[in-house]
C-alpha cells in the first residue's frame, strides 16, 4: 500500500514542492491550509486530497485528522509547514496581538498538530512527524523577536518529541531552514531551491532507524552560518 503525507500549512513555496515530490514518489498527497480554494491547481497536479484547518484552533486541527481517519487513515508522514512572520520591529514597538498571533501559528499549532498525529502513530507504531524551522530558531536577531520566540519554541517541541517518541518508533526530525527560498538571487546570495529541500525530506523519512537524525541545518554555499 502506498504511503502518505499530510502537509500542514500548504502553499506554493516550500509546501508546493514537497507535494509534487512526495506524488512523483507514488505517495498519497493530503493538504491543509485555512484557505483550501489557493490549493486548487496544486491538488489537481499532485492528485491529493484538501483539508481545511486553522493550525491554532484545536477543534479544528482534531476534526481534520477525524476527517482524514475516515478517508485515508493515518497519514506516514506529518509536516508542519506553518509559519508566521511578523514585521521586524523593536521590543518596544511590536504589537502584543500579532505576536501572540505569530507564535500560536508558529508553536502551538505544531504541538496542536503533533499530538493528533502522535496519538494515531503510537497506536499504528510507526510514521513521521517533520516541523520546518528557521536560523531564527537557534538564534534570535536583533528586533526580530517576535519570530525568535516562536521558532525557539517550534525546536523545543521538536527536540522533546525526539527524545520521547524515537523510541517508540516514530521519527520527528526538524529542519533548520538558513536562507531565503527561492528560484531567484535574494540580497546578492543564492536562494534556496524547494525542490531541492523537499528531496531532503523524502531521504529523512527514509532514513534507517540506525541512523536517525532530529535535526538538519540546510543553507546554500554561500549563506554565512
Amino acid at each position: 500500500m502506498n504511503e502518505s503525507a499530510l502537509i500542514i500549512g500548504a502553499g506554493p513555496g516550500l509546501s508546493a514542492s514537497l507535494a509534487r515530490f512526495f506524488a512523483s514518489k507514488k505517495m498519497k498527497v493530503l493538504l491543509a491550509a485555512r484557505n483550501i480554494e489557493k490549493l486548487n491547481k496544486l491538488k489537481k497536479e499532485t492528485k491529493a486530497e484538501t483539508f481545511q484547518c486553522d493550525a491554532t484552533d484545536f477543534e479544528s486541527v482534531a476534526n481534520m485528522f477525524k476527517q482524514i481517519d475516515k478517508t485515508n487513515g493515518t497519514p506516514n508522514l506529518v509536516i508542519y509547514n506553518a509559519s508566521s512572520r511578523p514585521k521586524r520591529n523593536s521590543i518596544t514597538e511590536l504589537d502584543p496581538i500579532e505576536t501572540q498571533k505569530s507564535i500560536n501559528v508558529t508553536c502551538f499549532g505544531a504541538f496542536l498538530v503533533a499530538q493528533e498525529a502522535s496519538k494515531r502513530m503510537l497506536k499504528r507504531k510507526s510514521g513521521s512527524i517533520f516541523f520546518t524551522g528557521a536560523t531564527a530558531g537557534v538564534k534570535g536577531f536583533a528586533n526580530s523577536s517576535a519570530f525568535a520566540m516562536g521558532k525557539f519554541g517550534l525546536r523545543g517541541l521538536a527536540q522533546s518529541l525526539a527524545r520521547e517518541l524515537h523510541p517508540k518508533n516514530i521519527h520527528i526530525v526538524h529542519f533548520v531552514i538558513d536562507g531565503v527560498i527561492g528560484n531567484k538571487p535574494h540580497n546578492g546570495y543564492e536562494t534556496m531551491n524547494p525542490d531541492e529541500i523537499a528531496k531532503v525530506y523524502f531521504q529523512f523519512h527514509q532514513q534507517n532507524k540506525s541512523t536517525w537524525a532530529w535535526e538538519v541545518e540546510l543553507r546554500t554555499s554561500v549563506e554565512k552560518f
